[in-house]
C-alpha cells in the first residue's frame, strides 16, 4: 500500500519522502485529493563487467593497403595552420 502525501507537505519533506522511498516504500503525491505522482526509487543498473585489454586480439585484421599516406597538402590540412 501506498502512503499519500499532499504536495505541501512533500516540497518542505522531500529528503525525508526520498529516504523512505528509497527503503522501499511507495510514496504518492497529491493535489486537492487527486493523485499526480509516485516516487519511488530508480532500478540500478547491471553492473558491468570491466574491459579485458586484448580480448579481440587475432580476431581482427586490417589489410596493409587500407591507410595510404597523406599528400603534403592532406598533412597541412590535417595538422592546421
Amino acid at each position: 500500500m501506498s502512503n499519500i502525501v499532499e504536495i505541501a507537505v512533500a516540497k518542505t519533506e522531500l529528503d525525508d519522502l526520498v529516504e523512505r522511498a528509497l527503503a522501499g516504500e511507495e510514496i504518492v503525491i497529491e493535489r486537492n485529493g487527486e493523485p499526480l505522482v509516485r516516487l519511488v526509487p530508480v532500478p540500478n543498473k547491471p553492473k558491468r563487467a570491466p574491459r579485458v585489454p586484448g580480448r579481440f586480439k587475432g580476431k581482427i585484421w586490417i589489410a596493409p593497403d587500407c591507410f595510404e599516406p597523406m599528400s603534403e597538402e592532406e598533412l597541412k590540412d590535417w595538422e592546421g595552420p
